[in-house]
């Protein structure tokens, strides 16, 4: 799971208001976004095991704040850079990682010899959002231009390709890490067998998304949903 030292400073925040996150390890599981969402309910506000800036605000009143105004805490990308160097295994055998991402979500998978780039965008939003709705077919990358909000290329945000051909309806996946004129630099799973930071063509991009339930976390971005129009601007 997730690991850093913001993390421990908000378990600490927690802890310190009376919130039970269990133990202060840097690590974003149930117990800390547990411990995140009773203390939005007493707080009056809304309930989503979010730390945005309105939580931050509030949980860090009267202390430093943990969390940045122009770098927000993106859980989920957190996560993908913590499995960074995660492989899978060649042969018949697989990686039981790998495997647990999908019993978790209760997606039925083969084996790490299918593709699993979905798989592993599937594990680092679903574990760490978990209020989110995940596509219904997550492991193909090609359903994930329907996940969530459409936003503009942006840190976190979950970056959708065609592979082949346009036409094919095969795909990649994955999250945007940086960019330069030509491409942009992807953190995704089964990149080279592996999870690992790839560069993917401009032209070929499909969408950019952003999870619904993360909107508070955008900044300088307007997000809108295609399909419902639902719309964020923030400053």
């Amino acid at each position: 799971m997730m690991a850093s030292s913001a993390v421990k400073q908000i378990q600490q925040a927690l802890k310190n208001k009376g919130f039970d996150p269990g133990e202060i390890d840097g690590i974003w599981g149930r117990n800390t976004i547990a411990a995140v969402m009773q203390f939005q309910q007493r707080q009056g506000l809304e309930v989503d095991g979010i730390v945005g800036p309105e939580t931050s605000a509030a949980l860090f009143s009267g202390t430093p704040s943990a969390i940045p105004a122009n770098t927000p805490l993106l859980p989920w990308f957190e996560e993908a850079r913590h499995l960074m160097g995660t492989k899978e295994v060649l042969g018949n055998k697989n990686n039981p990682d790998i495997m647990d991402w999908a019993k978790n979500l209760d997606i039925s998978y083969a084996g790490d010899d299918v593709p699993w780039c979905g798989l592993f965008v599937a594990h680092c939003v679903g574990t760490t959002l978990q209020q989110e709705v995940l596509p219904g077919n997550p492991l193909g990358a090609r359903q994930w231009e329907k996940f969530g909000v459409s936003t503009n290329p942006r840190l976190g945000a979950i970056m959708v390709f065609w592979r082949e051909s346009l036409a094919s309806g095969k795909g990649h996946v994955g999250f945007y890490a940086g960019e330069d004129d030509d491409a942009y630099q992807i953190l995704g799973g089964n990149q080279s067998d592996a999870v690992c930071l790839m560069w993917l063509g401009k032209d070929r991009l499909r969408g950019a998304r952003w999870p619904k339930t993360a909107i508070s976390l955008s900044t300088s971005v307007v997000l809108k949903d295609r399909n419902e129009g639902l719309s964020v601007n923030e400053a």
